[in-house]
């Protein structure tokens, strides 16, 4: 388990750090699908669910950094 949570660090630093050269917008997404999916798993949902989470937070994120990238 505590393996498992610190490659889930390691990862999820690793997509941070790539991000220098993403949009607003594609920054949102990659955030609003990892809260989604985050939070789905917290919540002990099952799999096609966190993934519905992922998918609708990675959307909701693209939406609302477009909006901001556009002002």
């Amino acid at each position: 388990m505590i393996k498992s949570s610190i490659l889930s660090v390691l990862l999820a630093a690793s997509f941070l750090g790539g991000c220098e050269n993403m949009t607003t917008g594609q920054k949102g997404a990659l955030t609003g699908a990892a809260l989604g999916t985050g939070i789905g798993a917290v919540a002990g949902a099952s799999f096609p669910v966190v993934v519905g989470a992922g998918l609708i937070g990675g959307a909701a994120g693209y939406i609302t950094g477009s909006a901001i990238d556009s002002r």
